[in-house]
């Protein structure tokens, strides 16, 4: 009696655990990878993933126009499961993205509700990243389509003897290639080149001193601004002494945050420009 008993409980639970089991299985994220750029809505999983080195995509950016952008491709697709709790609008999901977009400096560049479709831009690590956004009317899946373009031309790192005639004919200069994370204070590992670049200039001419100015957009508070370029412009003080062997007393670090702009902050290619290092001559 005892073993029939066993026999039925465990038939029961087989029953009811395994339609749960397959119900999670069916939610589970398909292999690739979230864009680091946005956080996935809530109860959403990842469905389909599409990578490619290089590609071309047409994104839209006004009625009847589009802008074909070559560069890194993902097509990411999110959806929802039955039972995963009620479903965000359409236009929640739009918003929430370009309020994304916004929040790091970026640009809307055209949203259509009637599919709700949006096209949007930011610059990241020296490159222009396009997405574009379209959601389901009943708020049940949304497609990302991202493409990161070439580095911006502002951002080729210039060489050591154009900034020496800079310093001596302008008593200052713009250093485009120092990378940083968004809101953060540590140097990126490619921004080697324009640092060697900077450890050349000095080591060439041992009487030069120079101050290095860290300068940011107008995003954000200024005090917050204000604090992030001081950290940016002691960081790039500590990689010379530290990594290239530039005496400390040849450098004075200080940041000035959204201060001194070079170009408009209304566009995303003039926060770009504003966002830099400059060296000038003591």
């Amino acid at each position: 009696m005892r073993t029939t008993r066993l026999a039925v409980t465990a038939a029961f639970l087989a029953a009811t655990i395994a339609p749960c089991t397959f119900a999670q299985a069916q939610k589970a994220d398909v292999k690739g990878k979230d864009h680091p750029l946005f956080t996935r809505v809530q109860g959403f999983h990842r469905s389909f993933f599409d990578e490619k080195t290089f590609d071309r995509y047409e994104f839209p950016v006004g009625p009847n126009k589009k802008q074909a952008v070559e560069g890194h491709f993902y097509r990411i697709i999110f959806e929802q499961g039955k039972g995963d709790g009620p479903l965000p609008s359409a236009l929640q999901i739009v918003r929430n993205h370009q309020n994304a977009i916004k929040n790091v400096g970026g640009t809307i560049l055209y949203e259509d509700l009637r599919s709700f479709t949006t096209s949007m831009r930011v610059t990241r690590e020296g490159k222009n990243v396009w997405v574009e956004l379209s959601a389901t009317r009943n708020g049940g899946r949304y497609d990302l389509i991202l493409v990161e373009e070439e580095a911006m031309e502002q951002e080729i790192v210039a060489n050591a003897e154009t900034w020496r005639k800079d310093l001596s004919s302008e008593g200052h200069v713009a250093v485009y290639g120092i990378y940083f994370d968004t809101d953060q204070a540590v140097i990126k590992p490619e921004s080697g080149p324009a640092l060697q670049e900077m450890a050349k200039l000095l080591a060439g001419d041992p009487k030069l001193s120079v101050f290095i100015v860290g300068h940011t957009d107008n995003t954000g508070t200024f005090e917050h601004n204000l604090k992030l370029s001081d950290a940016r412009a002691n960081a790039v003080a500590a990689a010379l002494t530290t990594t290239h062997k530039i005496a400390a007393a040849r450098l004075s670090a200080s940041g000035v945050g959204p201060l001194a702009p070079v170009a408009s902050n209304e566009s995303e290619e003039g926060r770009a420009k504003n966002r830099r290092v400059e060296l000038v001559k003591r």
